[in-house]
């Protein structure tokens, strides 16, 4: 895994986004690690990660973030990969 600093930010249609957090969602319930590629950088997120919800408001526009959180040591731990799935194009989530 990199460990260099990296901000990407991608906009998707409603049906792409709509299949990206029915994955994620199923992967949360399931308490599993989720797996996505990201502008050619597979992403491997732990079951343990941390999930927040971020609301900002100011300068006439309002924005809410879906965040998860973890250490990097932690996207190496024993947890099983049940969903190896992920975006083939290259893509952000």
């Amino acid at each position: 895994m990199s460990a260099t600093p990296r901000d990407i930010e991608r906009f998707y249609s409603t049906p792409e986004v709509v299949a990206k957090l029915r994955r994620l969602a199923d992967a949360l319930e399931s308490e599993t690690p989720f797996r996505i590629q990201i502008a050619g950088e597979r992403i491997r997120v732990p079951a343990r990660a941390e999930f927040s919800i971020e609301h900002e408001r100011g300068d006439g526009e309002e924005e809410i973030e879906f965040q998860l959180k973890w250490k990097l040591a932690d996207s190496s731990d024993g947890d099983d990969d049940a969903d190896d799935s992920d975006d083939a194009d290259g893509t952000v989530v």
